[in-house]
Formats: structure tokens, C-alpha cells, sequence
């Protein structure tokens, strides 16, 4: 069990350990006609219904004392469509084999997240993203998706079909079906290349316009406690392919990024004195280097320590200003964050409930190692991201509810009346849904 949730003595568990759930039974549909059947099941049961991935949220949106639906069987690639640049997918795919499938047919998706281990469908429902001038989120790119609704039948829709629900269930939370396939827009395939270097904060905030207009993609991590930070770029490229060498990749993304990161946390854990010094040293530690890949292996990065994060997106005109604010909090207080904060972007969406929905975002997230105390950081950062009208990541730590959404969310009571449509019985309720989109 390397990424995936686990699951223990009919307890199953999220990836970074912070949340369990003990359902009534599991089921694991072979097919959507399966899976449809067990909605309805459920139904005559009187039990709710979760679908869930990898266990890659942070939150309880997949928890579920009731029915939980595993979709590792329903992976593949159903479809390909050159003349309309779309692959259709099974929704318990894994973006890691979606990402190697594509390549092998020399394509690939515009844009993608950090990680991959995520299922298809999972990234898409609470909306994981990456960074992007012009391409926005995992979801932003769906063409095409089918779900089993409430009542067991199933449902297609796109911008053409069932419209109105195309627009909602991109990031659907799971709170109006279960998500059976996705079709999204892929492009041939293309290089990137990867600029990496340490940059002052000071510099990266007072340069942040700029460094976000001149790149397609643009993201920086910085190190609380320290004034610096680690910048990349990534941008197409005409080529040649110039991967990371085989053995400096491996000392820098598994020794450095991976391996001393983790015993660093260690001795941060143990002893959180040390935490600024280690912080000093972790910020020094990774050199600049450029590289030239395909997509996938320059977005995307191994994550073995395990942590609690919380992301919210501000607005992108506020982001310097947000930034500036966490940091003077980090430095006034006494706590010691072993952990960098990321920073992204994305432009703004026209999807119902994506952090991005009709707004050009920057998002902040702000991170703790598995099994430090992180309430009393968390609590500071979402103080200080609410005051900006931030809207937190669906599967991160946060503690928002309906009411907050519907101030933030222009089209809030559009996604609640579809749900209000599509599952009257709440069959797809949990006390997290419960919270973030009301009763």
C-alpha cells in the first residue's frame, strides 16, 4: 500500500491518515451496469452511497458509514477520437496510467497536478489542479462525462447534452452521481522545459506579475521561516528532449526531495526547535537545473513523506499581499512549519463549484507532516485566506460551510438546486457534504 487509502478490519482510511470510515459494506462494480445495481441496492437498503479513489483528500468527501464503492475495476481508455482530439476513460483510471496510455499514442492532457496517483475520476470531483497562465485544472478539460445518478440510471452529459449538469458535475463532489467515465481534450504530445532555481521571496513577490505573464506555467515554494524560495518554470519547447540524468534525477527527486526531506521531518517532529535551521538548510539543499521532457514527467513529481495540507484560492491580484500576510503571522507566532508553502495559479473556469469558477486564481498551500498537531496553523492561514474571499480546495483541510460557499460561490444555489434535481433522497449524502452544501 505505497498511495492508496488503506483499508484495515472493515475500516478504511485517507491517504495522510486524518480521516477513517467504517462503511456497512464495499462493493467493487466490474461494469457500469454493476455499478448501477448497487446504487439501487443501496437504495432499497436505505443506505448512502460513496465512491472513492485513491484516498487522496484530506477531507471526509468520500467517507461513508453506508455503501462505499471502489472503482478499480472500471479503468481503461474506452475511446479514442483523433478527429476530435478526445479520450474517453474509465473513472477509477489512474492519471499515472492515463498519463503513460497517452503517451504511448503520443498524446497527452494540456495541463495536470503535482501527483498521479489520483484516479481520474476522484482528481476531477474535487477539483485538482496544477498551474496555468492560459490552461486551468484537471476538470477544465473534460469534454464529456457519464454518471449514475440517485435513481441507478445513467447519465451523459457535455456541453450539448444535459448542459446544465455538464456544467456542475466537472466538480460534482460527488453529490450528484458517481462518475462512471470521462472523456476529456488531449493535444499531441509535446516537451516542456523545466527552469528551476532559488529566488529570494522578496524578489518572487515583488516580480510575481511578471514571472506569472512571461511563463506558461509558473509555481514556487517557499520555506517559512527563511526569506527563500524554489521557483519553476515550465514552458513547450521545440526541443531536443533533455531529461534529468538517471542518477542525478534520482539523488535530487528521491534522496533530497524525498529521502532527507523525510528525515529532516523526523527531526523536526522530535525536536521543533531545529525546525528554522533545518528550514535554512532544505532551502539551500535543491540547486537550479533546467530539463526537457514530455508533459507528464516534468508536472509531476514523486511524494513519499506524508503530510495534512490545506489550499484555498484567493483571487490572483491578491496573492502577494496574502503571502506577505501568512508570513508576518508564521514569524509573530511561535510556530515552526517544517513544511513549504506552494504557490499556483490557474485562469478563471466556467465550472459551477471549481475554485477557479469565474475568477483568475492563485492558490496558497500550506502543509504539515503526517501526525504533527497542524490545527493551530491551519486556523491562522484560514483566517488570513478567508479574509480575501479565499475558496478552499474541496479535498483539503478546511473548515467552511454552506453558508460561507454561497457568499463566495456566485453560482452556488445553481450547483444545490441541480443536487436538489439529480439526488432528492440525499442517496450521496455525507456529513461533509452536509456542511459544505447544506442539508
Amino acid at each position: 500500500m505505497s498511495t492508496a487509502a488503506s483499508a484495515r478490519n472493515g475500516t478504511w482510511r485517507n491517504w495522510g491518515g486524518n480521516v477513517a470510515a467504517r462503511p456497512a459494506r464495499e462493493v467493487t462494480p466490474a461494469s457500469v451496469d454493476e455499478l448501477a445495481a448497487a446504487v439501487r441496492k443501496a437504495a432499497e437498503d436505505g443506505l448512502k452511497v460513496k465512491a472513492v479513489g485513491t484516498g487522496h483528500s484530506f477531507t471526509s468527501i468520500a467517507a461513508t458509514d453506508g455503501v462505499l464503492i471502489r472503482p478499480q475495476l472500471l479503468t481503461g481508455i474506452r475511446n479514442i477520437d483523433r478527429d476530435a482530439m478526445t479520450v474517453t476513460v474509465e473513472a477509477g483510471t489512474p492519471l499515472k496510467r492515463l498519463n503513460v496510455a497517452l503517451a504511448r499514442e503520443g498524446l497527452s492532457l494540456t495541463n495536470m497536478g503535482d501527483i498521479m496517483e489520483q484516479t481520474v475520476s476522484g482528481a476531477t470531483s474535487t477539483g485538482t489542479h496544477g498551474t496555468g497562465r492560459d490552461s486551468g485544472s484537471i476538470a477544465a478539460q473534460i469534454r464529456g462525462l457519464e454518471l449514475v445518478t440517485a435513481d441507478g440510471s445513467v447519465l451523459s452529459c457535455s456541453e450539448k447534452e444535459n448542459p446544465e449538469v455538464f456544467a456542475a458535475a466537472r466538480i460534482g463532489l460527488g453529490a450528484l452521481g458517481i462518475v462512471t467515465a470521462i472523456t476529456f481534450a488531449v493535444e499531441p504530445i509535446f516537451l516542456l522545459t523545466a527552469r528551476e532555481e532559488p529566488m529570494s521571496f522578496d524578489r518572487v513577490t515583488s516580480a510575481f506579475d511578471e514571472l506569472w505573464a512571461e511563463n506558461e506555467h509558473f509555481e514556487f515554494y517557499w520555506f517559512p521561516h527563511t526569506g527563500s524560495t524554489n521557483t519553476k518554470r515550465n514552458n513547450r519547447s521545440a526541443g531536443p528532449e533533455k531529461p534529468v540524468p538517471q542518477l542525478q534525477g534520482w539523488f535530487e527527486d528521491e534522496f533530497l526531495s524525498n529521502g532527507v526531506f523525510q528525515v529532516a521531518q523526523w527531526v523536526g517532529r522530535a525536536a521543533p526547535g531545529t525546525i528554522p535551521s533545518i528550514a535554512r538548510i532544505s532551502s539551500k539543499a535543491l540547486s537550479a537545473r533546467t530539463y526537457t521532457d514530455i508533459p507528464y514527467k516534468v508536472f509531476t513529481s514523486p511524494r513519499r513523506v506524508r503530510f495534512v495540507e490545506m489550499e484555498y484560492a484567493v483571487p490572483r491580484e491578491a496573492v502577494v499581499e496574502t503571502l506577505r500576510e501568512l508570513r508576518t503571522m508564521v514569524e509573530r507566532s511561535a510556530l515552526r512549519v517544517s513544511f513549504p508553502v506552494e504557490v499556483r495559479t490557474a485562469p478563471a473556469d466556467d465550472i459551477t463549484l471549481s475554485t477557479a469558477s469565474g475568477r483568475d486564481s492563485a492558490y496558497i498551500a500550506v502543509h504539515m507532516v503526517k501526525g504533527t498537531p497542524y490545527q493551530a496553523y491551519f486556523t491562522a492561514a484560514e483566517r488570513i485566506f478567508t479574509a480575501h474571499e479565499g475558496r478552499p480546495h474541496w479535498g483539503k483541510v478546511h473548515t467552511r460551510d454552506a453558508e460561507y460557499f454561497a457568499g463566495v460561490y456566485p453560482r452556488f444555489g445553481e450547483f444545490t438546486a441541480l443536487r436538489d434535481r439529480l439526488d432528492p433522497h440525499r442517496r450521496f449524502q455525507n456529513d461533509y457534504l452536509r456542511r459544505v452544501l447544506g442539508a
